[in-house]
């Protein structure tokens, strides 16, 4: 099934963005892992439209509803399933879309995946709504995984051409990506905020959209978990961050940039840090083979512009077979990146902990 992922842990995504409700069901978690709820709910609020003009107007409260799997606070070993209704939906402003082709949207592509029966409103199961319980999920993983010394972060590298600071990719420490996730708007740099908040804004007045870069990390994280081949850490990672809509790349350490350097230059040398095995730099970002190196786990993520803006745009009416003009209806970021944050997050934590609970014996152990 397209929204499902099956590794150590089991995922389902479910529901459309004007239907009901939307949610996710969480299979082969650890029994008795305490789960905190109002966490949860601070962890979803930052993936929540703000009010500052950078996000849409639409504004739902994203409680989830668990309906299974949590007992007195901590999961009970079966499947973990949670509901977040919607409840502020404006389904006319999308009646056009139901056959003209919205450019950079999955209108004509879903449609010919699902012959037709495909539910068009607000992009129906294609909406960057589904992030909602991918962020619950997520939000769920990364207590898990903070329980066991790992934690996770991530920032805004860029917006358009506006960039923030890097993280350090070998000395980036918990405290900095604690310190960063508690920014109502994720940057290092409060002057790279200030700026990429007026390119957005520059961005909504003139009826368009930009898109960015998001950087995500993870430290503590012990060495020697992943595979090879098939079932690298980096495919896993990959194909949950996928999950996330206008996602378009992935680069993993210095990622394309190695191919401008020589061998020498990219290689990350060894060394003993109190008998602890290290490299002296990271541009493997924390990867080689598919397997954790125990350095800090660091990629970035590449997010289109928003695709519905308010610009009038040549499109087809792929009933009729006609070329039509189309003015898109309703309320919609100008750029997604600043909410799109914790969604990289909620899919690294997923993957980090399907990784470990596939593999429960790490190097050492008996």
């Amino acid at each position: 099934m397209s929204s499902t992922y099956n590794g150590g842990i089991k995922l389902s995504l479910f529901g459309e963005s004007h239907g009901k409700g939307i949610g996710a069901v969480l299979d082969n978690l650890p029994g008795g892992e305490p789960i905190d709820l109002d966490k949860i709910g601070e962890f979803m609020a930052r993936r929540a439209p703000k009010k500052d003009g950078t996000s849409t107007t639409r504004s739902e409260k994203d409680i989830p509803e668990i309906l299974s799997g949590l007992y007195e606070g901590k999961t009970t070993g079966t499947p973990l399933a949670a509901v977040i209704f919607n409840s502020d939906q404006h389904s006319g402003d999308y009646g056009n879309i139901s056959h003209i082709a919205r450019p950079a949207h999955a209108d004509y592509t879903g449609y010919l995946r699902y012959n037709g029966a495909n539910d068009p409103r607000g992009g129906g199961h294609f909406s960057g709504r589904i992030t909602a319980p991918l962020c619950f999920a997520g939000a769920v993983c990364g207590q898990i995984l903070e329980r066991r010394g790992i934690i996770t972060g991530a920032h805004i590298r860029s917006i358009k051409d506006v960039c923030d600071e890097p993280f350090d990719p070998v000395n980036i420490t918990a405290k900095q990506l604690e310190q960063v996730r508690s920014r109502p708007f994720p940057t290092l740099s409060e002057n790279a905020e200030q700026k990429m908040r007026e390119m957005i804004n520059s961005a909504r007045m003139a009826q368009d959209s930009v898109g960015g870069v998001v950087e995500c990390a993870a430290v503590g994280f012990p060495a020697g978990v992943g595979s090879p081949m098939m079932e690298g850490l980096e495919n896993t990672i990959s194909r949950l961050v996928f999950a996330i809509p206008a996602v378009k790349g992935i680069e993993f350490g210095i990622g394309f940039g190695c191919t401008e350097l020589f061998g020498s230059e990219n290689n990350d040398e060894f060394s003993l840090d109190n008998g602890k095995v290290v490299t002296i730099t990271n541009n493997h970002g924390g990867i080689l083979g598919g397997i954790s190196s125990g350095m800090p786990i660091i990629f970035r993520v590449a997010f289109k512009p928003t695709p519905s803006i308010s610009q009038p745009q040549n499109s087809v009416d792929f009933k009729t077979s006609t070329e039509e003009q189309l003015i898109i209806k309703g309320r919609h970021d100008p750029c997604v990146v600043p909410r799109a944050v914790p969604c990289v997050e909620a899919a690294l934590n997923i993957a980090l902990l399907s990784a470990l609970l596939e593999q429960p014996l790490l190097p050492g152990e008996v």
